[in-house]
């Protein structure tokens, strides 16, 4: 916790969430890929190292300092800043608009590509398949009625706590009151994206009222211990008779929603 204070800045979501896409870009980067863009930067090397050797060839004297003066005029050039008046021949200018040509080829490609990298970076936020970059907040694992009375009170101005769910479903259920993350529970993949690990609790939720649900459940709280055994884990159950083998996965806290209600009606009563 202390050194997460002094380094605020790393530890940012949004900080985290980009570090999580660059290892994602990473692992998925083929080496003939790799192998040809370095192939096309030395082609480009060589083309600005032969265009200052033409040009000082034709132009000038053969010598260290010519060739050096060359070799500035045509990495400039190909930037975009080189002087028009250095080549005075016309060879000279025909060099010069090779060199323009080919830097603006160049920019154009390193903009698409990182405009590619932008734009996958929104669509995978927007279809829940990036990672929260939170820490010491609160995972919401499946969704139901009382997930959304969940999310409602962990938002409200005494806690505003930050959430993240994970649900599969082409949406977010909850809207933009949680960070989304699209994806199965009970995976230790999709709990990683969640970054369970750094959370602080962890609330389990049957999707319905089957004892399937409770059975994904289990699995769910069974993955969470085994990731993080740190992190709080409290899970509603459907049937009372499945109470047994939460505790067996080390629930944390667990909530039989048949109970629960007809405490509070008997209460009530009372």
């Amino acid at each position: 916790m202390a050194e997460r204070r002094r380094l605020p800045l790393i530890n940012a979501p949004l900080v985290r969430r980009v570090a999580w896409y660059g290892r994602q870009l990473k692992d998925q980067l083929n080496p003939s890929v790799v192998g040809r863009v370095l192939l096309a930067l030395l082609a480009v090397v060589a083309l600005v190292a032969l265009v200052a050797l033409i040009e000082m060839l034709a132009e000038r004297q053969v010598s260290v300092n010519d060739y050096a003066e060359s070799l500035f005029w045509a990495l400039t050039s190909l930037m975009g800043n080189g002087d028009p008046g250095f080549a005075s021949r016309p060879i000279g200018g025909i060099l010069y608009v090779i060199l323009i040509g080919t830097g603006l080829i160049m920019i154009g490609l390193v903009t698409g590509a990182i405009i590619a990298v932008i734009i996958d970076f929104l669509l995978k936020e927007g279809q829940g398949l990036g990672a929260s970059g939170f820490h010491d907040h609160i995972v919401i694992c499946g969704w139901n009625a009382t997930a959304r009375e969940a999310v409602d009170e962990l938002r409200s101005d005494a806690y505003r706590r930050k959430l993240v769910l994970i649900h599969d479903a082409e949406r977010n259920p909850a809207e933009k009151l949680v960070y989304y993350v699209r994806g199965d529970h009970s995976n230790g993949e999709d709990l990683k994206r969640a970054d369970i690990e750094v959370a602080e609790a962890a609330l389990v939720f049957p999707e319905d009222s089957s004892n399937e649900a409770d059975m994904k459940s289990i699995l769910t709280v069974m993955a969470i211990e085994s990731i993080a055994p740190a992190v709080r884990t409290v899970a509603e159950v459907n049937n009372p008779r499945h109470v047994e083998h939460f505790k067996r996965a080390h629930a944390d806290e667990i909530i039989v929603t048949p109970r629960l209600a007809s405490h509070l009606v008997a209460r009530a009563a009372l």
